[in-house]
């Protein structure tokens, strides 16, 4: 018998088809928008990584040997700059010492260790760095951010003071370990979080509409 979570998915996928998720020409650029995409709209940093694409910096070498007024400048359309500057440079020199530039060489290392050191890096939490592993790394960890949360509360599947290794264990003790099927879980959970999933919900025509228990979300959102 399908757990609740298959049944989302398939509810979703048959709502709105294939996401392909992440955007990002390079394990690279993934990379570095996992970053900047922090407390911002995406459209915001396809600007930040065109200015860093227009100058050459989206290499690891290139993007740890520039100076922190020109990125600060480069990533501006992102906002918090000033701050997101210092944690792409953190990653990036990560990246250079230890594995010198080769994504190839750091995507080998055991998920657990690698996990482990991106979050000993400063800006780096348990979202960025699961995005970093599955979408540029092609690793089997799923991604957990606010619509995962919002979707599964409403309808009763988690508490709402889940926090995120709850939320996270539960999708990876339900689910087959498969890279494909997390990338794609992840995203479509953002594009109904988007369109329905909202602070104040939209649930008309929500493709998950009729999984909700008898009278509806079961508490307001905090």
């Amino acid at each position: 018998m399908p757990s609740p979570l298959h049944k989302v998915y398939d509810h979703l996928l048959a709502a709105y088809g294939p996401q392909h998720w992440w955007p990002g020409d390079s394990p690279f650029e993934i990379m570095v928008g996992a970053i900047l995409v922090q407390n911002t709209a995406w459209k915001n940093v396809e600007k930040a990584i065109q200015n860093l694409a227009d100058a050459d910096l989206l290499e690891p070498h290139a993007l740890a040997n520039a100076s922190v007024e020109e990125l600060q400048e480069l990533i501006r359309p992102a906002g918090y700059f000033r701050l997101k500057t210092k944690r792409l440079l953190h990653l990036v020199r990560f990246v250079v010492d230890e594995y010198d530039g080769d994504l190839d060489a750091m995507f080998s290392v055991e998920l657990t260790t690698l996990r482990e050191q991106l979050l000993s890096l400063n800006g780096i939490g348990p979202e960025t760095a699961d995005s970093i592993l599955l979408y540029a790394g092609g690793l089997p960890t799923f991604v957990v951010d606010t619509y995962t949360h919002r979707v599964l509360a409403r309808h009763g599947w988690i508490g709402y003071e889940a926090g995120y290794y709850e939320i996270k264990d539960t999708f990876e003790s339900e689910l087959e370990q498969e890279v494909a099927l997390y990338n794609e879980f992840h995203a479509l959970l953002v594009r109904v979080g988007h369109r329905h999933c909202r602070k104040t919900p939209k649930c008309e025509d929500c493709p998950l509409a009729e999984l909700l228990p008898e009278g509806g979300i079961y508490e307001p959102d905090n």
